[in-house]
Order: structure tokens, then C-alpha cells, then sequence
């Protein structure tokens, strides 16, 4: 227990003035590390991939929502139509 006390002791007695700072040209380093052929350029590549194919996706998702609704456009009348029909049904049995 000592030994715990007199290096908590010790590291509380450090005084660290030094400015917190990334060393020099290590931002430049981790770019051209980056653009290598090295873990984040595959990272990139498969970032790219699944972008595409989730496009890809959305693009025939589309189109078929589109063919969809372009092959049955007149559904908003016949729905409207059916409002109409019971409601008519409703009225004449109340008048009844």
C-alpha cells in the first residue's frame, strides 16, 4: 500500500506545463499513410462500395415505386369512389 500512496503522491506532484500538441509532421505522416494501399485504403474502397450498391438499391426501389403507381393511377379515384358508395350505404339505411 506504500508503494501505491507514494506514486500517487508523486504523479500528483508532476507539474505538466507543456502544451498539449500533436508532434511535427504528424498529420502529414497519417495522410500519407492513408493514401497508401494500407488499412484505410481499403477501408475507403469498401466505403465506396457499399455507397454504390445502396445507390444502386435506391435507384430500383425507385423506379419500381414509380412503375408502380404509373400503372395504377387512377387507385385514388376508385378509393374515393368507395368512400362515396358507403357513405351513400349509410345514409339511405338512417333514412330508412
Amino acid at each position: 500500500m506504500n508503494d501505491v500512496d507514494r506514486l500517487l503522491r508523486s504523479a500528483a506532484r508532476v507539474n505538466d506545463d507543456a502544451p498539449a500538441e500533436m508532434p511535427f509532421g504528424f498529420d502529414t505522416r497519417v495522410i500519407a499513410l492513408s493514401r497508401r494501399k494500407g488499412n484505410g485504403a481499403a477501408f475507403g474502397r469498401l466505403l465506396r462500395r457499399i455507397t454504390l450498391v445502396a445507390a444502386a438499391v435506391f435507384v430500383f426501389a425507385s423506379a419500381g415505386a414509380w412503375l408502380e403507381f404509373a400503372q395504377n393511377g387512377d387507385t385514388s379515384d376508385t378509393s374515393g369512389n368507395e368512400f362515396a358508395i358507403a357513405d351513400s350505404a349509410i345514409q339511405d339505411e338512417m333514412a330508412q
